[in-house]
């Protein structure tokens, strides 16, 4: 038994409307431990919504439709599911009313058109829309498949899901379950890496596990269904731990912790500041370290040393060294590095020196080549090289940069424990 979401709108289609409803009842079949494995999302047009329902009838128990319940001609989602199980259209006086009366309080008469919203196939129960004129039904045009259908307002639609549509698949015997997953967080190593890593895994049935990735960022999603959120920990716990060992350093949190997040822990854990000097990423490490709150108990503050002249008088750097290897290069970044941490009286100091681009590239030194510092309470510098790409956006180039400083520090404050 699996749930199919079936989104219904051109306006979708050409990227006008973000699709959040998808996500919403996603998580909510979820939430259900209902399982489902396609989503759709088809233009305003009646052959090819009948196509859809052609398969996803045929592979789906539970078809969930939003949007294309309005007054206006466009609108055919409930009118083409009438016609595919060929089922005549009936007026409901009370939704009549419903919506009469919804007009009259905004102080408006209804208009002709709107009497379209209140047909609806014979047999179907209507799924009330509290919020809006448009309601919805529930309804089981054959044995062993049931449709539900929402209008596209989300907060209609969450509504209407909520008050009706939970209570009658949990009346139906669904919903007994739950699907409960924990997201593990990798940085420093690729997906494909990765998952080569841990690809025996992937053939487990309950937790399944799954990798993704999002900004230089891998993920592996460990999914429990159970009967409850315990007895989901329960199953996901020795998996998650065996992922985490294999990942070893490149592991960094699960679910919502951050690189800044995860740092901000072992420097308050160990009573230990830092501070930043910057010059490629223009104050994006410092701000992504301060996003977290309570950050002002571990970041002191940080120095943009985007020109050569403030390097030197406000970090100390050699201009002997800037002269001779240029401001993007390893003895720099040290320098920074160690310069920033003495100015601000902070147990680590990090530098980032580099080429974000789009311009400013050599062939020795392409855009996208970072140097990364860290000097710490030895009052020793140790220093990192990236190549981030010279073809990536420079907002990738200084976003991976700030990260990759945060995780450099991270990873020396786990090796002490």
């Amino acid at each position: 038994m699996s749930a199919e979401i079936i989104c219904v709108g051109t306006e979708l289609l050409l990227g006008d409307i973000l699709n959040r409803n998808a996500q919403f009842l996603a998580l909510e079949l979820a939430a259900l431990g209902i399982p489902h494995y396609y989503q759709t999302v088809v233009g305003d047009n009646r052959e090819r919504l009948k196509h859809v329902l052609t398969i996803a009838s045929g592979r789906s128990k539970i078809l969930i439709f939003t949007g294309g319940l309005g007054p206006t001609p466009d609108d055919l989602t409930t009118e083409t599911i009438a016609d595919f199980f060929e089922t005549p259209l009936l007026e409901r006086a009370d939704i009549v009313a419903d919506i009469t009366e919804k007009f009259a309080r905004r102080g408006r008469q209804m208009t002709p058109n709107n009497r379209k919203q209140a047909l609806i196939p014979k047999g179907a129960e209507v799924l009330p829309n509290p919020g809006g004129t448009a309601p919805g039904i529930i309804w089981q045009p054959r044995t062993g498949l049931t449709i539900l259908t929402f209008p596209g307002v989300p907060s209609e639609m969450h509504q209407m899901w909520r008050e009706t549509a939970v209570p009658y698949l949990t009346s139906q015997g669904w919903g007994t379950h739950i699907i409960y997953s924990r997201t593990l967080k990798f940085w420093g190593i690729g997906e494909s890496a990765l998952a080569s890593k841990v690809a025996p895994f992937f053939n487990q049935s309950n937790p399944t596990v799954a990798p993704y990735a999002s900004k230089g960022e891998v993920k592996l999603r460990v999914s429990a269904r159970a009967s409850s959120e315990v007895e989901a920990e329960n199953l996901i716990e020795p998996v998650a731990q065996q992922l985490q060992q294999i990942g070893g350093a490149d592991y960094f949190g699960v679910n919502d912790d951050s690189l800044a997040s995860v740092l901000g822990g072992l420097l308050t854990n160990a009573s230990e500041t830092v501070s930043v000097a910057e010059s490629c990423t223009g104050g994006g490490l410092g701000s992504m370290v301060t996003s977290v709150a309570g950050s002002s108990n571990y970041f002191m503050g940080g120095v943009i040393a985007y020109d050569n002249s403030v390097k030197v008088s406000m970090l100390g750097v050699e201009p002997s060294d800037l002269d001779n290897f240029g401001a993007v290069s390893k003895p720099v970044a040290k320098q920074m590095a160690m310069g920033v941490r003495s100015l601000l009286g902070t147990t680590w100091g990090i530098s980032i020196t580099g080429i974000a681009g789009p311009g400013g590239g050599t062939p020795t030194k392409p855009v996208g080549l970072v140097y990364i510092a860290v000097a710490g309470p030895d009052r020793v510098a140790e220093c990192y090289k990236f190549l981030l790409g010279q073809y990536r956006p420079r907002s990738s180039i200084t976003y991976a940069t700030a990260c990759h400083a945060i995780d450099r520090l991270r990873r020396k404050l786990v090796e002490r424990l």
